[in-house]
């Protein structure tokens, strides 16, 4: 009788793998699929959107939902660089993960006792971003890698720069950078100059808190430090 009850047990534990692996497989094979459609074409919606909407509905808020897809042809190469610089200094060099930050986030979690941040690229938050909801699990990390490794060996930095500054939230149901341009400044995101950039760029790690267009303090200091080494950056590839 014992026997017949492992029998069952492996079994269904066999079972139970295997749906596990067909499952994973089937997710793999949808995230490939919408990577390589959203090579060519713009995403039309992404987990935050629908959080946020969530969240508003909850709230009784009405629903505030403004992006404007735009070529990344046409916006502004100083608010490309205002982000690369508030972002990811290295985008352009790296294959996806700056190694160098992590290890120095690793280092300053381990002196600081507090959770590790800061060392996220613009391809993995583009990853998180199109494919997530904001909430944080280390279960989320393997399939994050797997994209981020993806977008980086099917896409140019420019399209995922290109997606990246269109689906970011960047304040209060204001998505991309031409619905920020002209919610905080009144002005098309292809004729943002380096302030304004910087100012929007500053705000992306809280741009629910912060606003672009009414700096304080501490968001008025780090817009000016973006401004002062954006310029390192270089040329951008494309433009070059």
């Amino acid at each position: 009788m014992a026997k017949k009850s492992g029998n069952k047990l492996r079994k269904a534990l066999s079972t139970f793998t295997a749906f596990l692996k067909n499952l994973l497989l089937l997710c793999m094979q949808l995230f490939l699929l919408l990577i390589i459609l959203y090579r060519v074409i713009p995403p039309p919606v992404t987990p935050l959107h629908l959080v946020r909407i969530y969240e508003q509905i909850r709230a009784g808020k009405e629903i505030k939902l403004t992006k404007s897809w735009k070529s990344i042809d046409y916006v502004s190469d100083k608010f490309c660089l205002a982000v690369i610089t508030a972002e990811d200094a290295k985008f352009i060099q790296h294959y996806g993960f700056d190694f160098e930050q992590i290890q120095n986030s690793i280092e300053r979690g381990f002196k600081t006792g507090k959770k590790l941040r800061g060392a996220s690229t613009i391809s993995q938050q583009t990853a998180k971003n199109l494919f997530f909801t904001p909430k944080r699990s280390w279960i989320r990390k393997v399939p994050e890698l797997f994209i981020t490794l993806t977008l980086e060996l099917f896409w140019t930095k420019k399209r995922i720069l290109e997606i990246y500054i269109n689906i970011i939230e960047m304040g209060d149901g204001v998505y991309g950078a031409e619905a920020a341009a002209q919610h905080y400044f009144k002005k098309s995101a292809a004729d943002l100059n380096s302030r304004e950039s910087a100012l929007i760029a500053a705000c992306l790690p809280n741009p629910r808190r912060w606003k672009a267009n009414k700096p304080s303090n501490y968001i008025d200091r780090k817009a000016r430090g973006i401004q002062r080494f954006m310029h390192h950056i270089g040329e951008l590839p494309w433009r070059e």
